[in-house]
């Protein structure tokens, strides 16, 4: 069910106007921009390959698909040479696809400069991972990036309705009830494939059950008969929904208000629904900030190093450090005295209520800084025999406010001592 052509893609219309980059390397009616190598960057599921090859098939153009996993250096020099030949001798450009281009090597991504450089080929790269950290800056340069964006609950109705009628797809052999359509769209969150795989699978399980020779009946792919077939008890649950934000929203106060059963019991339901593993860590890295905070600094680091576990290892698997970490903030003491303090200094700066910073505290390593007095007067804080010094660190017109209060939970117990010896300090009050 790929599509053959840009007009057969459903969703990405913003990458598919008349004119767009995409759509003259298609057409090869843009000039110079018929020829620029992109960089296709989206969430699994939603049209990179499917693009790439409807460009290359659309143009005339050899295409070449290479994937990031499997192929090395001198696969890609390769295709680098027999582009050069196919261009010289029969004036055959070739479209080089690259899956997955993040888990290409510095060594490796410089392989493809030379000819992207000099238009050997026209390279196509995809990756569900953000260019700017995972593609070297001379091939970034080069190529225009192109961000798809995951496709709507009538994008994914479009594909499966033309699935089910489609001679290349079921050919009509089996009916889809709406229920079981919402269904699959829902569980699809997004992702193309994912739908079409669900479609399939319901479909061979409603064919099995029709007795042979009743070539009148046609089967229909009910909510159960999915249910079934996906091996999913929570097809309810839709990540675009209601139940996405309840679900996600117990979760956290679970794991705010200290009941580990209830988190895991969040978390399972998340996994299970499909849910994608990257949103749940960034949720999981703002509990450890937001509610437990400096009550336990040792929270945040484990939960971005799940977070970092997840990414190197994938799913299923990483639903075992990220459950490691859920535990760990659960079971943590709770304080939000961090989130509260900075919320309320942006109230502050928002709100106009803030002033020049001290003369002494500003910047003197330029010319002329001294003679504007920055720097002068200022105490360095080493020099003292405990390391602080009494010294104004806030705007005049905020002298003596304080935005972080810290509770007596856990290590902002001990914080909370320290904290006001130090103000006592810089302050000047008195012992």
């Amino acid at each position: 069910m790929r599509p053959r052509s840009l007009d057969e893609v459903a969703g990405q219309k913003h990458l598919l106007r008349p004119g767009s980059p995409l759509v003259n390397l298609a057409t090869d009616t843009g000039g110079t921009s018929g020829s620029v190598s992109v960089i296709l960057w989206g969430p699994p599921g939603t049209g990179k390959t499917t693009l790439a090859q409807a460009i290359a098939h659309s143009s005339g153009r050899k295409f070449v698909e290479l994937s990031a996993v499997t192929a090395g250096v001198k696969d890609v020099r390769q295709v680098m040479e027999e582009a050069f030949r196919n261009r010289d001798l029969y004036g055959l450009s070739t479209v080089l696809f690259l899956d997955e281009i993040h888990r290409f090597t510095k060594a490796q991504q410089d392989a493809l400069l030379p000819g992207v450089e000099n238009g050997w080929v026209i390279l196509v790269a995809a990756t569900t991972e953000n260019p700017s950290f995972s593609v070297i800056s001379p091939l970034l340069s080069r190529s225009l990036l192109l961000t798809l964006e995951q496709l709507t609950d009538d994008d994914l109705g479009v594909l499966i309705d033309r699935a089910v009628t489609d001679a290349r797809g079921l050919n009509d052999r089996v009916a889809l009830d709406p229920e079981a359509r919402a269904a699959i769209i829902r569980m699809a969150s997004g992702d193309a494939r994912r739908a079409l795989t669900a479609l399939e699978a319901s479909a061979a399980t409603a064919l099995a059950g029709v007795d042979e020779g009743d070539d009148d009946e046609v089967p229909l792919i009910t909510g159960a008969v999915l249910e079934q077939s996906v091996d999913r008890a929570l097809l309810r649950y839709d990540r675009n929904g209601d139940e996405h934000y309840d679900v996600i929203s117990a979760f956290i106060k679970s794991v705010r208000g200290s009941d580990v059963d209830a988190s895991l019991h969040y978390l399972a339901r998340m996994f299970e629904a499909g849910e994608d593993p990257r949103f749940i860590c960034r949720r999981v890295i703002i509990l450890a900030s937001e509610d437990i905070g400096i009550a336990d600094p040792q929270a945040l680091p484990i939960a971005v190093a799940a977070a970092e576990a997840v990414q190197m290892i994938g799913m299923p698997e990483g639903r075992i450090p990220l459950a490691e970490a859920v535990v760990y903030l659960a079971t943590a003491p709770k304080s939000n005295a961090s989130y509260m303090g900075i919320n309320a200094a942006i109230a502050d700066v928002k709100a106009g209520n803030f002033g020049r910073v001290p003369k002494h505290l500003r910047d003197a390593h330029y010319a002329g800084a001294k003679r504007l007095g920055h720097g002068k007067g200022y105490k360095y804080p080493h020099d003292s025999d405990v390391g602080v010094v009494k010294q104004q660190y806030l705007p005049d017109e905020l002298v003596g406010k304080t935005y972080y209060d810290p509770t007596d939970h856990g290590h902002e117990r001990e914080v909370s001592a320290r904290l006001q010896k130090l103000r006592d300090i810089t302050r000047g009050k008195p012992n």
